[in-house]
């Protein structure tokens, strides 16, 4: 009888959850659709057929009990399970039948919207005519994420949306956090002064700018970034930008020039 816990790379004390991660990473490493060998991805798949199964467990280690465990009714390979564990990531190959029953949209994005969330209408062309669905937007969305909807799309397929997200004129996205520049002048550098900070969803903030700032710094709001999926947000981070005075007095040259030179 073949040894299925060293085929999914686990101990006979394994729990369930560490079978199921096992199993997922080694049905990703050796999909057929991915260019993995057939043989080892059915082998993997009876294994995890087995060793999942708390009845078929039980009599696989029960060594007084001959159960054939290759007789399996049906495909030996169970698709369904495996899309619904690893969302729309395979596509073409002799057995992804499934994914004919998929479409696939692109949703553009703003800034703004990865923090709200919220709904968006998505509309994509069919054979008869344009289909629009109403979905909902996950707070936090990374750029190119994909997100399944089970049964949104054309004649209760599932629907594959792809999120992009559009560059912000102001601030960079740099994962949870949002970055710009703010100009100030030389002289806000030099004594300290307030700055104003507004974010992507108009709120504003005062930020007190130190004395003698050196250029580059950046000042840093926390918790005012974007979130992750579990609503944990980033920081914003402003960087100080010296503008040069167009002109200066005399006398303050004079004194530029004492304090320069010590005499």
């Amino acid at each position: 009888m073949k040894d299925y816990y060293s085929i999914l790379g686990v101990s006979k004390s394994s729990t369930e959850d560490e079978i199921k991660k096992a199993y997922r990473k080694l049905a990703m490493q050796h999909h057929p659709d991915r260019g993995g060998d057939e043989a080892n991805f059915k082998e993997i798949e009876e294994a995890y057929r087995v060793l999942s199964d708390s009845d078929q467990r039980r009599q696989y280690d029960n060594p007084g009990v001959h159960v054939n465990f290759n007789d399996f009714s049906g495909s030996p390979f169970d698709f369904d399970s495996i899309f619904s564990m690893f969302g729309a990531q395979f596509r073409g190959g002799p057995q992804a039948q499934r994914f004919q029953q998929q479409a696939r949209v692109q949703l553009w994005l703003t800034l703004v919207d990865v923090i709200r969330g919220g709904r968006r209408l998505v509309s994509l062309g069919t054979r008869s005519g344009t289909y629009e669905v109403e979905i909902d937007v996950p707070v936090g969305v990374d750029d190119g994420l994909n997100v399944r909807y089970e049964g949104l799309g054309p004649e209760k397929s599932d629907l594959i949306v792809t999120f992009r997200i559009r560059p912000d004129p102001v601030w960079h996205r740099d994962g949870r956090d949002l970055h710009t520049r703010k100009d100030v002048s030389l002289w806000q550098m030099v004594l300290g002064g307030d700055l104003t900070v507004t974010d992507l969803t108009g709120n504003s903030y005062d930020v007190k700018i130190p004395k003698l700032t050196q250029i580059g710094t950046k000042l840093r709001l926390r918790g005012l970034g974007l979130p992750d999926r579990n609503g944990q947000r980033g920081n914003l981070f402003v960087q100080i930008n010296p503008i040069m005075p167009a002109s200066i007095s005399t006398e303050l040259e004079a004194l530029i020039d004492k304090e320069r030179t010590g005499k």
